[in-house]
């Protein structure tokens, strides 16, 4: 059977991939049958370098590669299967090969197939700012209790999201998926994938401008989530203080949370202490207060810290599981992380970057006690026509913020009018560090991913 008589005989069901799937051996093989191999090769690769013994290797594409080039290898590596969409690559009557017209679809629609047949709870996460964060606590609080699934680093794109459903066994009780967006339509390609029962925007903010076209396009597409939850009968949890979310929330099952006093609340708390790690007090529907310390700076936290305990609690784990969960969270990877170096106090919040995000950061460093403050600051990226207003407005805030000393690093800020010292990348901040490296300050570091602050650690 050729390709294309095997196209006009081919009709698909409910549970069948919505393109045609066959071995190289001209066999048709829809989702159902791709999903028992799975069964009985239950991981998955997207790199020929990382090759487990007996898994599948999709063969994705990208900017600069073309994964398909590295079947054979994933093969000859250890892989039981190789899924591929060019036929060339193929070697005739393999049948480890197995051809589709999409691989990355495929991938997608697999990790689907297996979630629906797992039927394993699902949180799903996103928002402009925080989304990390409180997925990380999320897991921390419902870990109190249930043995759970949840997002590694930032795979919450459209390749990360099936990886990590993919990952989901019988002997998890409830995953927590983070779903991240840079256009119009990206949540909701992930939320048909993830089919999650509930779920949360943390925020939405001025971030992706470029990729969105305006603020408006943010919040349509962070409230794709809503969407899906609203026709399929999901729950959201809601900070109630958030007019934007609110405003979109209309006829959702919504569990609400807040500061102290917002009404109708589930959970509602307040910061009693940020300097520099969050202190602060929740309770539960007008119970009790209960005092939680933490490790993880900024007061802009307190509503990823009462998003986390107002989902705990929905899952019926014990104030006292969450309290102890919130406290012992200890952040990682370049966010909201507090080192102390043998010259200077750093505040690390450098891997990503956005006006909402650097506005709370700034706020909070200002606010904060400290003897001499630094701010080492990085450009916003991806904010397309409103970048050089968004920068300036940072710098002005920066003129009357009173920090002792201002260094803005990238081409953005160095295109702002101020008076501080500007630096054209973070080798050029290093150079100046290696002459005369500040000594005595808390430093406050932020900045987008791509800017490198985080490299200037071991210079300060």
């Amino acid at each position: 059977m050729n390709q294309r008589s095997a196209k006009a005989n081919y009709v698909p069901t409910k549970d069948v991939f919505l393109c045609r799937t066959h071995i190289i051996k001209n066999v048709k093989m829809d989702i159902p049958e791709l999903y028992k191999i799975f069964t009985e090769h239950p991981v998955v690769t997207t790199d020929s370098r990382d090759c487990p013994e007996g898994s599948i290797f999709f063969a994705l594409k990208g900017a600069s590669f073309n994964g398909n080039a590295f079947a054979a290898k994933a093969l000859d590596e250890g892989c039981a299967y190789a899924v591929i969409d060019e036929k060339q690559y193929a070697k005739e009557g393999d049948g480890r090969y197995i051809l589709v017209d999409n691989c990355l679809k495929t991938l997608q629609q697999l990790a689907n197939h297996h979630r629906r047949k797992l039927g394993t709870r699902i949180v799903g996460i996103t928002g402009t700012n925080g989304k990390t964060t409180t997925k990380e606590l999320l897991a921390a609080v419902l870990g109190e209790r249930y043995n759970v699934l949840y997002t590694q680093g930032n795979f919450n794109n459209d390749i990360g999201v099936p990886k990590t459903l993919l990952r989901l066994t019988k002997e998890h009780d409830i995953a927590v998926i983070e779903m991240g967006a840079s256009h119009p339509g990206d949540i909701k390609t992930l939320v048909d994938i993830v089919a999650p029962d509930c779920g949360l925007i943390t925020n939405v903010g001025r971030a992706h401008l470029q990729g969105f076209g305006s603020f408006e396009g943010v919040i349509r597409t962070k409230g794709e989530l809503y969407d899906y939850l609203r026709a399929h009968g999901g729950t959201a949890f809601v900070n109630a203080g958030d007019e934007h979310l609110m405003g979109i929330a209309h006829g959702l099952d919504l569990v609400k949370y807040g500061i102290g006093g917002t009404e109708g609340a589930k959970v509602e708390g307040e910061v009693t202490v940020c300097d520099p790690y969050l202190n602060f007090r929740w309770r539960a529907e007008g119970g009790p207060w209960r005092d939680v310390r933490t490790h993880i700076i900024g007061s802009y936290n307190l509503m990823n810290m009462l998003a986390a305990a107002c989902v705990g609690l929905h899952f019926s784990v014990t104030q006292e599981q969450i309290s102890h969960a919130l406290a012992s969270y200890v952040p990682r990877n370049n966010r909201s992380e507090l080192e102390q170096t043998a010259h200077n106090s750093l505040i690390i919040d450098a891997y990503n970057a956005n006006p909402t995000s650097m506005a709370a950061a700034l706020t909070n460093f200002r606010d904060m006690k400290a003897d001499r403050k630094m701010a080492i600051l990085g450009d916003m990226n991806e904010l397309g026509a409103v970048s050089g207003e968004e920068h300036q407005r940072v710098a002005d805030f920066l003129q009357d913020a009173g920090f002792d000393l201002v260094w803005l690093v990238g081409p953005e800020f160095g295109k702002t009018e101020c008076t501080f010292r500007k630096f054209k990348d973070v080798d050029e901040v290093k150079k100046e560090l290696e002459a005369s490296r500040p000594e005595g300050f808390c430093i406050l570091i932020k900045g987008s991913n791509s800017i490198r602050l985080y490299q200037l650690k071991e210079w300060l």
